[in-house]
């Protein structure tokens, strides 16, 4: 195949695969449309058979990883961890709306970094539902900081996020220096949001709730956070030794799904059914439409546009180009895109393309898979997600909190070293 077929071809196939994602055409799977189409960009030479076979490679420890964070997540909301944490926060909030969304940001912000940002759209945001309802508050505020924490909040670990995990793998760094690196620009980006937000829902913030009618508080589920707690910690060790952290994570869940297995709390189908083999069938095929499109000519378009060095400058270029990538063409390709191209630079460009791709995505409904998620589960509680208001409130936010956290990136950068 010539040149300019393929690079038209390649780009035609991720349109088609990123406008099935968007509009899933009958309630079907996205990979439905994107393994065809990865399949039709290999078949005809679009993408060459041992760049394919080194794409799936690259891709199939994450997608590994992944499988086993979604299996995690879904096990600690059968243990009752989100029901807990939803009780948590009926009472804490006592009946205030603007304490209620402190308690959204903190629930919502641990649960992404630590159970990545799908358990936070898929498993959080129906609790926030039947919490703001308990109260009688206005659930728009609390249900928007789900999915606007679920791609903000995800920039602390690596196993926040599917961009994350790809963004370490190319980094170079170790668990903790890739944590250290981004607790001080997720903390930052976290509070430029709830500042955001306390100003635009003012009146739904202060439209008033009531306080939750006593009753028993469901009981903690230790044996599920020690799990989890343990499962980071082997995060740490994993990474220190030179293992693939995702051996920590099959181990995690494995602990919690035979101890559910044993006491009929769930069923092989149902945790086959929680890894979402779907979805990461759609994860790998979109990885070989992204690396057809980059071998046809993106990377040399885009490598013209990524600045040198890793000066506050550059990182806020490379973040802002980040950004927009992620609202045309998704964060995910987005950032398959760019990091071979900010790789050469050190660890800092890899982080700043982080900070674009996943704090980015607030400002357009297809930045990201998780927002598109979120989107079908606010209209499933039959609750109206307006367009202009969304594009608004990410008007407000994005800008402001991805200067914020360059510059706490650079700040860190300069103070731990990227090395």
């Amino acid at each position: 195949m010539n040149a300019s077929l393929a690079e038209t071809l390649s780009v035609a196939m991720l349109v088609l695969v990123l406008a099935g994602a968007v509009v899933r055409p009958f309630g079907l799977p996205e990979a439905v449309i994107a393994v065809p189409a990865a399949a039709l960009v290999v078949a005809t030479g679009a993408l060459s058979p041992a760049h394919a076979l080194d794409e799936a490679e690259r891709l199939g420890p994450v997608i590994g990883f992944l499988a086993a964070v979604l299996v995690l997540a879904q096990l600690c909301d059968d243990e009752g961890l989100f029901q807990a944490c939803g009780a948590w926060m009926a009472r804490t909030a006592a009946g205030r709306p603007r304490r209620l969304l402190g308690q959204v940001f903190l629930a919502a912000s641990a649960i992404t970094a630590v159970l990545s940002l799908d358990a936070t759209v898929v498993l959080l945001t129906p609790v926030v539902f039947a919490t703001a309802a308990r109260l009688g508050a206005r659930p728009k505020p609390h249900v928007y900081a789900c999915t606007h924490l679920s791609n903000t909040a995800s920039l602390l670990l690596p196993v926040s996020n599917l961009t994350n995990l790809l963004a370490f793998a190319a980094s170079g760094l170790t668990f903790t220096r890739f944590a250290a690196l981004m607790a001080l620009p997720w903390l930052a980006a976290i509070a430029v949001e709830y500042a955001v937000f306390r100003r635009f829902f003012a009146t739904d913030l202060d439209a008033g709730a009531q306080a939750p009618t006593a009753g028993d508080a469901p009981a903690l589920p230790l044996f599920a956070l020690v799990t989890v707690g343990c499962t980071l910690a082997g995060f740490v060790a994993t990474s220190a030794i030179g293992v693939d952290p995702a051996w920590a994570a099959f181990a995690g869940a494995a602990v919690l799904a035979v101890r559910a297995l044993l006491r009929r709390r769930t069923t092989a189908k149902a945790l086959l059914n929680a890894a979402s083999v779907p979805f990461l069938a759609f994860v790998l095929a979109l990885g070989l439409v992204v690396r057809a499109v980059v071998d046809n000519g993106l990377d040399t378009a885009l490598g013209r546009l990524v600045p040198d060095g890793t000066g506050l400058a550059a990182l806020f270029g490379i973040a802002v180009l980040a950004a927009v990538l992620a609202n045309v063409i998704n964060n995910l390709p987005a950032v398959l895109v760019l990091l071979p191209l900010t790789a050469g630079s050190g660890p800092g460009a890899v982080l700043a393309v982080l900070l674009g791709v996943n704090i980015g995505p607030n400002l357009t409904y297809a930045g990201s898979l998780a927002t598109l998620l979120w989107r079908r589960i606010v209209h499933a509680h039959d609750t109206e997600v307006r367009l202009g208001e969304f594009t608004r409130l990410g008007l407000y936010a994005v800008p402001a909190s991805l200067c914020a956290a360059v510059v706490a990136l650079w700040a860190s950068l300069a103070v731990i070293g990227g090395g």
